[in-house]
């Protein structure tokens, strides 16, 4: 898969890696920029795989948490892939032209999923592509994604609740409502022009750090950073916008009801706002302690240009909603204050509580 580092590498201040655009010199600028709807970013580290075929919508239903028969051209939502005890494999994006199902995943996985969605077409009138080295991903708001001439545009449904999924954070006040976000599905050969562009200043252009910090602000759940391998939807709020419950089977359908309408997740997400008083942030991955002893690991992190140093973290659910955490961070230990995402109850008796929130944009 090409990546989009070299259209972009001769802007000022311009920090590249193998998957493209970092950020160009001011990454809290550059969430300002985007969240306003005046910068685009170059989404790197996204793939595009297409399905086509009369069978498309009706296959992916099969496969997928998501109930997607019905779906209408120009419709967004968002499936996963689970293995048979339901933790989760693969997400993606999807948008439909009323011919081609547009799926947007994270790159790192584009080859895995691609190799199962074509292992599972059997006789189905579908074809599976990797998209991934003439297409490129472009996120900002909807208003700025329009102005691109692109192949398909998908709108975050994030943080509604989709018909038939269930919302466990909190509903009214939550984060990120009113978030506006969308991703275009463009040809590659724009970057080149877009990068023109912002060179002459007629365009600005961010990198995908500044599109990371707004997701994590926004509890915003990501495969590539979320998904452990053993991760179940309902830990990390994902029966929001992912997931269809009373659509028809599925892999791992049984685990997604049981849990939901008979227990409790084994571990549930929190938002984390760190000690930012020693300038160092924890790596996805670091440890996160209460009184000295392991509860969980950091998934994600960033330093956000309103709320400072933040993370998301998947701890045990039996950790209490006030406790003191603290991560380890390069040898240091960073304090981190909790604030629930997914509340320890959750499940379809349990209404999510509606607990003090953290300092928070209005």
């Amino acid at each position: 898969m090409a990546g989009d580092g070299a259209a972009f590498a001769g802007l000022d201040g311009a920090v590249c890696d193998e998957q493209g655009l970092i950020h160009v010199g001011n990454p809290m600028r550059e969430q300002q920029l985007l969240d306003s709807g005046a910068a685009l970013a170059p989404l790197g580290d996204r793939a595009v795989i297409t399905v086509t075929g009369p069978d498309r919508l009706s296959w992916l239903d099969s496969l997928t948490s998501q109930a997607l028969t019905r779906l209408l051209p120009g419709e967004s939502t968002e499936l996963l892939v689970l293995d048979p005890h339901g933790h989760v494999e693969h997400a993606a994006s999807v948008v439909d032209d009323g011919e081609t199902t547009w799926l947007i995943t994270d790159a790192d996985r584009r080859e895995a999923l691609t190799s199962w969605l074509t292992r599972m077409r059997f006789r189905l009138r579908v074809e599976v592509a990797d998209r991934s080295d003439d297409t490129a991903v472009l996120g900002g708001t909807a208003e700025a994604v329009s102005r691109l001439d692109a192949a398909a545009v998908w709108r975050d449904p994030w943080p509604e609740v989709s018909t038939g999924g269930w919302g466990y954070a909190l509903g009214e006040g939550h984060p990120a409502s009113g978030r506006d976000w969308a991703e275009a599905v463009v040809a590659r050969d724009l970057l080149d022009r877009l990068a023109t562009d912002a060179v002459s200043g007629e365009l600005r252009i961010v990198g995908r750090w500044a599109a990371e910090a707004l997701r994590v602000a926004a509890w915003r759940p990501r495969a590539s950073a979320e998904a452990d391998g053993m991760t179940l939807p309902h830990e990390v709020d994902w029966l929001r916008t992912a997931v269809h419950l009373s659509k028809g089977c599925y892999r791992g359908q049984e685990t997604v009801a049981k849990v939901h309408n008979l227990g409790h997740p084994p571990r549930r997400l929190v938002a984390l706002q760190l000690d930012g008083s020693d300038a160092v942030l924890p790596d996805p991955g670091a440890i996160v302690r209460r009184d000295g002893d392991e509860v969980g690991r950091i998934t994600s992190v960033a330093r956000h240009f309103e709320q400072g140093p933040i993370a998301l973290a998947i701890v045990k659910r039996t950790v209490p909603v006030d406790a003191e955490l603290a991560v380890d961070a390069d040898g240091a230990v960073v304090s981190a204050v909790q604030e629930v995402v997914v509340p320890p109850d959750a499940g379809r008796t349990a209404a999510p509580p509606r607990l003090p929130r953290l300092s928070r944009r209005t």
